[in-house]
């Protein structure tokens, strides 16, 4: 697979993917993935700096908590997973899938300049593997 040594994030990654403010309405930005049909989207700050991901999985557990406790909504910012890891966009494939197999993480932010760019995702690494056998 030589592709993914010389493959750079850069060249597959979603640009301009969507982003959430983590002082935005859960309810908000839960509808936001549901439209948009995707499963997560990093959060940022007023800045506009990195400070999260919000994913289904976090959605769920805002569910289960507001459902125990007879309440709804709350901010991005309070159910938003804060340890993101994150991709550049000189990352080669086979870095970014090595990556992908040894943690749990669906997608990763792509950081250029500190600032989000574009994201990058498991099915991402698996389009461009598949694309370059044909």
């Amino acid at each position: 697979m030589k592709a993914a040594d010389t493959t750079r994030v850069r060249d597959f990654m979603i640009p301009r993917p969507v982003i959430l403010g983590a002082d935005s309405e859960l309810l908000d930005a839960a509808k936001v993935l549901v439209d948009r049909q995707i499963s997560g989207a990093p959060v940022v700050d007023d800045k506009g700096t990195l400070v999260g991901v919000l994913t289904e999985r976090d959605l769920l557990e805002a569910v289960v908590v507001a459902g125990y406790h007879d309440e709804g909504g709350g901010r991005v910012a309070d159910y938003m997973t804060r340890e993101v890891e994150v991709a550049r966009t000189e990352d080669t494939l086979f870095d970014v899938a090595r990556r992908f197999i040894a943690g749990t993480e669906r997608r990763f932010p792509v950081i250029e300049d500190n600032r989000i760019v574009g994201l990058v995702t498991r099915r991402d690494v698996l389009r461009v593997v598949l694309g370059s056998r044909g």
